[in-house]
């Protein structure tokens, strides 16, 4: 009873915990995607008016909720620091914390579970751990001494570079730890680097030119223009981001056995569709880069569609129910019924219940799909599933299921 109020207690508190990060996420992103918008949409005022004399660099006009705005930048500062001025700071924090936070709950709490497959790295939980945390820490590094080397001024060649460093870390963590583990430690990494740039380089460049005006002197463009460059990198890693935070329902990538290759795919057609956008802000509108971000998606479809199952030799015996539920009671019903055993699980994985026969049968294609074609169940194969019994499966589903 103890472990299984703690374990409902968990299940409560990562629902929780995933809510607030949505919330934040789409507080953060969204703001992200509006100030890129307005600052690629902006147009400079007329030469000689009092605007440009103010030292406006550029205007908008919108009409919103039943309102018109008319938000302006300036080159560098107006002359003048406004009583109240606000911050766009808390929905980073506060995204990163519910992340970081998330992945203690989910996969840190769990390791042995969540992120070790013995049949990729024979390490412990700690070490998985270890190895996830430290890749959060590498990345920001390396992609902070990047920015701050030579090779931040060429803005394309580092987004090139980070890119391939990226795919670089997904190929790693590949080889030590489960594919969901994995997919969701480049995307925590990601992350870092993003909250990274509004913690150490946004918001102190901000502070600079703030501190500088309150004191009178005339503020240092360079602050503005590091922050905007990291405001721009955060806003090409959000679609690669966001499809790692919802990669853990879709096994058909992060159990693939390329499946660092798979994510390498779909990250660069995120990054393809978004830079359409951004020029599109700009009235540039270049269809070249949504039909490769498009096109590249499809390769990778193609690519990782499950192949047909060997038929069974002739003569080979049908497998029937009373074959084929022990198998499922002692690999997957520990987790998937209304009473799982499995320590870390109150409840059944996405709903599914398999501990009768009758409702094996209504999830017999899912089954099959996730054990015998993608391998990803049991999760880790904590279960330690072995090829013959995931045979079995297949012939038992093949045969009609009965």
């Amino acid at each position: 009873m103890e472990a299984l109020l703690l374990n409902y207690g968990v299940e409560w508190l990562n629902l929780l915990v995933r809510w607030l990060h949505l919330i934040t996420g789409i507080a953060w992103i969204g703001a992200s995607f509006y100030f890129v918008w307005l600052d690629n949409s902006i147009r400079p005022p007329k030469a000689g008016s009092d605007l440009e004399k103010a030292g406006v660099a550029g205007e908008l006009w919108a009409v919103h909720g039943g309102g018109f705005y008319n938000p302006q930048k300036y080159l560098v500062a107006p002359k003048q620091l406004p009583e109240e001025l606000h911050w766009f700071k808390w929905e980073a924090y506060s995204t990163w914390l519910s992340g970081f936070a998330l992945l203690f709950i989910v996969y840190y709490f769990n390791a042995s579970a969540m992120m070790v497959d013995k049949s990729i790295a024979d390490i412990t939980g700690t070490q998985a751990v270890l190895i996830g945390l430290g890749t959060l820490v590498a990345g920001w590094v390396v992609y902070d001494l990047l920015c701050k080397s030579p090779l931040g001024q060429r803005d394309g060649l580092l987004g090139i570079v980070m890119y391939a460093l990226i795919v670089a870390a997904a190929y790693m963590l590949s080889k030590f730890l489960g594919g969901r583990a994995a997919y969701i430690h480049v995307g925590a990494m990601i992350g870092t680097i993003m909250v990274g740039n509004v913690l150490m380089q946004i918001i102190p460049g901000q502070r600079k030119l703030v501190d500088a005006m309150k004191v009178g002197k005339s503020p240092d463009p360079i602050y503005g223009k590091r922050a905007k460059q990291r405001s721009v990198h955060n806003n090409y890693f959000t679609l690669p981001v966001l499809f790692i935070m919802i990669s853990n329902h879709y096994a058909m990538t992060y159990s693939h056995a390329y499946n660092w290759l798979v994510l390498a795919g779909i990250m660069a057609a995120g990054v393809l569709i978004r830079h359409f956008f951004n020029l599109k802000h700009k009235g540039q509108v270049a269809w070249g880069y949504p039909a490769a971000g498009v096109a590249l998606l499809a390769v990778v479809a193609f690519s990782i569609a499950p192949k047909p199952a060997a038929k069974p030799a002739a003569g080979m015996a049908a497998v029937d129910m009373a074959k084929i539920m022990p198998v499922i009671q002692q690999r997957c019903a520990v987790c998937h019924s209304d009473r799982p055993t499995h320590n870390g699980f109150a409840t059944a994985p996405a709903g599914v219940m398999l501990h009768t026969p009758e409702l094996l049968r209504q999830n017999a294609a899912r089954v099959y799909q996730q054990t015998v074609q993608l391998k990803a169940m049991p999760i880790g194969n904590l279960t330690n599933m072995t090829d013959d019994e995931r045979a079995l499966v297949a012939q038992w589903y093949e045969a009609g299921a009965k």
